[in-house]
């Protein structure tokens, strides 16, 4: 497997930048702190879905620090998968992590780095907590496949674990135990959605079962392409999944690390993603052509869990 870590020559990139949403492209002057905030709340509640546990159970005083955070994150994801041309993607992250750099120059012009750098500051976090994500996007636009689960980890390292790092730091924690649980979950969380999505990502040319799997299990590509749930891959999807509930299980010891409000997000979360697992579970594995979904009245069920969990007594580690 090859691990992207050089830059590609800037061009102009007026082409690319207008597939995305128009809000992305970076401004020739940068907005007021005001409204650089504004910009990320508007960002993060347009993905209302995605970001409901920073809008429900974090500290006030936190909540827009999670939201430039997530306007960082998504911003990057869609950067690295929603331009489909991989050439534009690498040259629209370079301009990104250009804008990066500024941001800890104390000279971006992005509002998501104009709002962004008062989180750096307060947490003092370090730039590659941010500039691993884009390691992991622009791997996306050269690596296509996984020869072993340890290759696919490497992945995970830089496309899930800083995401867990981020949350912590602006909780005020960085030591290497938290970091630890937390990449478990991360990497369990990252596993599930590839578990999920095998149909959708191999339409994008990307497989992310490792090919020492499909080996193991008799499994082609051809199949998946044809979308065959055969006897065979099903029983492949069996052993991701157990495997992939494994690392949510290393990662539990967390929740009783933090604060009560990040104990809920951590609770939260890695009930979706085991969710998920049992939503493949329900199909009998097979997920080719029918994505598994978490119906709207069990998500309900885990959010309204979660209060329940905040409201019962326990002593939790002050989140600062």
């Amino acid at each position: 497997m090859t691990t992207v870590t050089s830059r590609t020559p800037t061009a102009p990139l007026s082409s690319a930048w207008s597939v995305l949403p128009p809000e992305y492209a970076i401004p020739d002057r940068a907005p007021s702190r005001a409204e650089a905030r504004e910009y990320c709340r508007r960002l993060a509640r347009s993905h209302y879905e995605n970001f409901s546990v920073a809008s429900w159970f974090l500290p006030e005083q936190l909540r827009q620090h999670f939201f430039n955070v997530y306007a960082y994150c998504r911003i990057s994801d869609d950067l690295g998968d929603e331009v489909a041309d991989p050439a534009a993607s690498l040259r629209l992250l370079d301009q990104w992590e250009t804008e990066l750099d500024a941001c800890y120059d104390g000279q971006p012009r992005h509002p998501v780095f104009v709002a962004l750098a008062e989180t750096v500051r307060a947490f003092e976090i370090p730039k590659y907590e941010f500039s691993d994500l884009l390691t992991a996007f622009r791997q996306d636009q050269v690596v296509s496949r996984y020869e072993t689960f340890s290759d696919l980890l490497g992945y995970c390292r830089n496309s899930a674990n800083p995401v867990g790092h981020l949350v912590l730091s602006v909780c005020g924690y960085s030591d290497a135990e938290r970091q630890t649980f937390s990449n478990y979950t991360c990497t369990a969380l990252q596993l599930a959605n590839f578990w999920q999505d095998v149909s959708a990502d191999f339409a994008k040319g990307r497989i992310y079962l490792p090919l020492e799997d499909l080996h193991r299990f008799g499994v082609s590509e051809q199949e998946i392409c044809n979308g065959e749930n055969t006897t065979a891959f099903r029983a492949m999807m069996k052993f991701e999944v157990e495997r992939a509930r494994e690392w949510f299980a290393q990662g539990l010891p967390l929740v009783a690390k933090v604060d009560r409000a990040l104990a809920t997000d951590i609770e939260l979360f890695g009930r979706g993603g085991q969710e998920i697992l049992k939503a493949i579970e329900r199909q009998n594995y097979a997920v080719l052509g029918r994505r598994p979904e978490i119906s709207k009245s069990r998500k309900l069920k885990l959010v309204a869990r979660a209060a329940l969990g905040k409201l019962m007594p326990r002593p939790r580690e002050k989140c600062r």
